[in-house]
C-alpha cells in the first residue's frame, strides 16, 4: 500500500448542488452551455472525470480536475450555471491512483 501511495496524484473533487433556481424555466438553456463548458474542460486535459447526478437529491454532479484547488475555484467561479446561481460547489483536494478509470 505505501507503495500505490507514492505514486498517487493530487486533483481537484468538485461537488456540485442544485439550487432553487435550477427548477426555473430558463435553466435549461444555460445548463446546456454548464454541460458544454464541462467537454472542453475534458478536451483541454483540465478534467479527468465528470458526472451528472440525475437522482432527484440536492446533488447535480462530481468532477475531478487536474488542477490545484485554487485553479479549481477559478475554473468553477467562471462557470454559467455558478454565475447564474443555479449551482453552488464545493472543492476538496483528493488522490487518485494510476490505473483508476471508470471505463
Amino acid at each position: 500500500m505505501k507503495d500505490h501511495l507514492k505514486l498517487a496524484k493530487s486533483y481537484s473533487l468538485v461537488i456540485l448542488r442544485k439550487t432553487e433556481k435550477r427548477k426555473e424555466p430558463e435553466a435549461d438553456k444555460i445548463v446546456w452551455e454548464h454541460g458544454r463548458r464541462n467537454f472542453q474542460l475534458i478536451e483541454q486535459g483540465l478534467a479527468s472525470i465528470v458526472c451528472p447526478i440525475n437522482d432527484g437529491s440536492e446533488y447535480s454532479g462530481i468532477k475531478i480536475l487536474n488542477v490545484p484547488i485554487s485553479e479549481a475555484i477559478k475554473i468553477m467561479d467562471e462557470d454559467e450555471g455558478v454565475k447564474a446561481g443555479i449551482f453552488t460547489y464545493e472543492v476538496h483536494a483528493c488522490l487518485g491512483f494510476p490505473g483508476s478509470t471508470l471505463a
